[in-house]
């Protein structure tokens, strides 16, 4: 039986906090701080106060009950669940215009891992991360929010259904590569095909599903010395996004533009909007 989706979200740690007041405040529903994070908070109350929203000071043990949590910074943000859209193609066609690689997990099952590739990817100036409807993968929960330090603000998510299809009908756009254990093709290739990379990343445990797998122009694995097995997808993820990071115009190869296909919906952070307090 599916769950009902959540009408809150609780969003806690002053970077998580301050990057949502930055880059979407009108999800904001209720704001409660300790007494040591006073100093900081000013403009964050401001707002409260301006769009008549709710928000005060608690003290520690309130604050854990309101955010479920001791590993709360402080501060806490109650938020309206941001909606994931559906992958479009024509959208992902514009984002391979610019050359940037994109970032896919297919089955990523641990929130932290979710959290800490959000963080890595908009710490490199990535703009775009896809995730599938694998059963496993997990979603924009607390704890990933936490994790990603902020990170999670700054990149456009959509989901991705049918992945295997979805990832086929990419390969015009970029070239599509897994990761695995065992043989694949180097980091060093990635970067010379004229096409931008589409990263698929798998479960910790199961890796990418075999449909998947075979969706991809080639498997990309990183050597290490055999002394452990694997690396942690989201270590994974921070050596490939490194590798791959976005350039300056001055520095990116170019490549020739391909015709424009498909309409592209409108990107972008969402404008805040008053709204009454609830």
């Amino acid at each position: 039986m599916a769950h009902p989706p959540e009408r809150t979200i609780r969003i806690a740690g002053l970077p998580a906090v301050a990057a949502l007041f930055k880059r979407d405040p009108d999800r904001i529903l209720r704001f409660f701080y300790e007494e040591h994070m006073v100093p900081l908070v000013g403009e964050f109350c401001a707002y409260m106060a301006r769009f008549r929203r709710p928000y005060r000071m608690v003290d520690t043990e309130e604050l854990a009950r309101i955010a479920g949590t001791m590993l709360h910074g402080g501060i806490v943000a109650v938020a309206e669940p941001r909606p994931i859209p559906p992958l479009d193609l024509g959208e992902a066609h514009q984002w391979a215009q610019s050359g940037q690689p994109l970032f896919i997990l297919d089955g990523v099952s641990n929130s932290h891992n979710l959290g800490a590739i959000a963080r890595t990817l908009a710490f490199f100036g990535f703009q775009n991360l896809v995730i599938s409807d694998h059963p496993a993968q997990a979603g924009l929960s607390e704890s990933a929010y936490r994790v990603a330090e902020g990170g999670l603000e700054y990149l456009q998510i959509r989901k991705a259904t049918s992945l295997p299809e979805a990832l086929k009908r990419l390969r015009r756009d970029y070239r599509v590569v897994g990761t695995a254990l065992g043989r694949g093709v180097s980091m060093e290739t990635l970067t010379q095909d004229p096409r931008p990379a589409a990263v698929v990343l798998g479960n910790e445990e199961d890796g990418l599903p075999t449909a998947t797998l075979a969706a991809c122009e080639a498997v990309v694995t990183l050597p290490g010395s055999g002394q452990v097995q694997s690396l942690n997808v989201s270590a994974t993820a921070a050596i490939l996004a490194y590798a791959l990071r976005p350039r300056s115009d001055a520095t990116r190869p170019t490549r020739r533009p391909n015709p424009p296909r498909g309409k592209s919906r409108g990107a972008g952070t969402p404008k805040s909007r008053p709204r009454k307090s609830a």
